[in-house]
């Protein structure tokens, strides 16, 4: 299934057409858009990269991140900066329009596992990341 279409919505250019709805994916595509993802988020973590960390947020959530709290996170935490690229896909939660994906997320630095979590769906046409986090 390459791409799903949910019934027409309005665009923000206030044209009609067809919503695509992430939930009706399989979970292999849906891997195969969040792996990525997931993958670089580590990166530009690990890098202190934040410009590159938000870059497919959605608008949504980029307004509302505390940017100088994230900031300080990125310089001060060491977690935050020893991800490893060892992580393990947990399963997939579908709610609305959005899927959570879960994964199991290592350190470099310390010990033990953190539950990785990845929410996906689309803003407009463009598939954009509705919040990320490790616990």
């Amino acid at each position: 299934m390459s791409s799903v279409l949910s019934p027409v919505g309005l665009a923000p250019s206030g044209r009609s057409e067809p919503r695509v709805n992430i939930i009706e994916k399989t979970d292999d595509e849906i891997l195969a858009l969040a792996n990525p993802l997931w993958r670089g988020l580590l990166t530009f973590s690990n890098e202190g990269k934040y410009g590159e960390f938000v870059r497919n947020f959605s608008a949504s959530l980029a307004l509302a991140m505390n940017h100088v709290v994230a900031g300080h996170q990125f310089a001060h935490s060491e977690l935050a900066r020893s991800l490893s690229e060892d992580f393990d896909f947990l399963g997939i939660i579908r709610r609305g329009e959005h899927v959570t994906v879960l994964y199991r997320q290592r350190s470099t630095k310390k010990q033990g596992e953190w539950l990785g979590r990845l929410v996906l769906g689309y803003e407009g046409a463009e598939l954009k990341i509705f919040g990320a986090s490790i616990f």
